[in-house]
């Protein structure tokens, strides 16, 4: 997959265990998110994030990327191509630079995305959200993902949401 394509307005790069540090501080600045996953960032965590996979699913299908505006990290992005089935794209992980938070940058960086899979065949988006997280929650509902359904995350729950393109 050519990543460069998910965003006419940023430069979108793939982001790997050089760049751990960068993404940490970044997460740190997203102090609400993780309130509500009830952990704080940590490096491993992050390491561990940028090649977590789930069972059967070949490492060259995950991208970790992040959206720059020159040297300003705007987004990142976590996701799988063709999973959970070979139509769908799994966004594992989506944050926003904190200074740019509620300026409409976040949905028109998913609306870039969801053009570029609908453009490259991908017929349906999914995620996971933690249900107690009404921020994440308003977001992905006004980017137009719907629940499909509650599942426990060791102790967690998320809905689980789908966007068709």
């Amino acid at each position: 997959m050519d990543i460069a394509k998910l965003s006419h307005c940023y430069a979108v790069l793939a982001l790997r265990e050089p760049d751990a540090e960068a993404v940490l501080r970044f997460c740190k600045r997203n102090e609400l998110y993780y309130q509500y996953c009830g952990m704080e960032p940590t490096l491993e965590q992050v390491r561990s994030d940028m090649t977590l996979l789930p069972e059967g699913v070949e490492p060259a299908r995950k991208h970790y990327v992040g959206f720059y505006d020159g040297e300003r990290l705007v987004a990142v992005l976590d996701f799988i191509e063709a999973y959970p089935d070979p139509q769908s794209a799994y966004i594992g992980f989506f944050m926003m630079n904190a200074d740019l938070q509620g300026r409409g940058t976040g949905s028109a960086i998913i609306g870039e995305v969801a053009g570029s899979f609908k453009s490259m065949g991908v017929r349906r988006l999914r995620l996971a959200i933690a249900r107690d997280n009404p921020q994440a929650t308003h977001f992905w509902f006004k980017n137009g993902f719907e629940v499909v359904r509650e599942a426990d995350m060791g102790g967690w729950t998320v809905l689980v949401a789908d966007r068709w393109l």
